[in-house]
């Protein structure tokens, strides 16, 4: 599991013109599911990201997380973060886990991330979604589990 983390002073998803998750500050979670992964893996990986610590502190250091910020999560389904990039033109897919498992594991990360923090939102799973956000810093990690 791969998710692409970005520090946002705001952001939010639109499907059809329509607003479907929707942040103030704190992070976006780009979300890409490979084949291999599982609940457990997830709930680590996502466990590390609601304590990763991107947020400054009174000194200007990132020594806080998006739940000392009271800050929100909103997370995104992102199937092409599964992609393999080493050789060519055109990315492969092979590794990405198929729609079926790609989507209940999805749905677990945002049931197990509202059960751990109080603000979550989502994109909706394999719609072409619009995204719009204000990146802070800009700061991004991509954390892999």
């Amino acid at each position: 599991m791969k998710i692409l983390l970005q520090r946002v002073r705001h952001a939010r998803v639109e499907v059809g013109g329509s607003v479907v998750g929707e942040i103030q500050q704190g992070l976006l979670a780009f979300v890409g599911i490979e084949k291999q992964d599982d609940q457990f893996s997830a709930e680590k990986l996502l466990d590390k990201m609601l304590a990763y610590r991107v947020f400054a502190d009174e000194q200007g250091k990132m020594n806080r997380s998006v739940a000392d910020i009271d800050g929100g999560v909103l997370l995104v389904s992102q199937f092409t973060l599964a992609a393999d990039t080493r050789k060519g033109l055109r990315p492969s897919f092979s590794s990405a886990a198929p729609p079926e498992q790609a989507k209940a594991l999805y749905e677990h990360c945002v049931a197990y991330t509202e059960a751990k923090h109080h603000t979550v939102a989502q994109g909706e799973f394999a719609a072409d979604m619009q995204i719009t956000l204000l990146n802070d810093g800009p700061v991004t990690f991509l954390l892999e589990s």
